[in-house]
């Protein structure tokens, strides 16, 4: 699935964000190449740019991405934080071994229908996460 082109200024403009030099170049690695990245992994590509930036001032700004809606957290199976710039409605497919995730465009899957939430919780979305071994670790078990 592509990423889609986003403009970063006109993101954080229309969630009352500050568009610093810090948040730019972050913005910038996590939608640069295809992937759901941890904040090791951007920090690792932010630091070339920033090399005083820390790991916190990574996460602290991946957070405020999630809050203002310009990135998506992805689910937990992978093992710790990853964000996602795809906003169109898509789900995932997760390797259990080496825990990568592929985006799936959700016309690839029937639609999801929750036929009872419990009293009170409100549905925002949903995303569905199909588990299982990605081909790399498929040719990797079977030697």
């Amino acid at each position: 699935m592509p990423k889609e082109k986003l403009d970063f200024d006109g993101l954080c403009r229309e969630r009352h964000l500050a568009a610093t030099h810090q948040r730019r170049i972050i913005f910038q690695a996590v939608t640069a190449a295809p992937g759901h990245y941890s904040p090791e992994e951007i920090y690792e590509v932010v630091r070339k740019q920033i090399p005083s930036i820390s790991v916190a001032t990574i996460y602290k700004n991946l957070k405020t991405f999630v809050e203002a809606g310009i990135l998506h957290e992805v689910s937990p199976h992978h093992g710790s934080l990853r964000v996602d710039p795809t906003l169109t409605p898509h789900h995932h497919l997760v390797c259990r071994k080496c825990k990568s995730i592929t985006d799936i465009d959700a016309k690839f899957l029937d639609p999801v229908r929750l036929r009872r939430a419990p009293k009170g919780f409100k549905i925002e979305q949903f995303a569905v996460d199909i588990l299982g071994t990605c081909s790399k670790c498929a040719k990797q078990s079977a030697h």
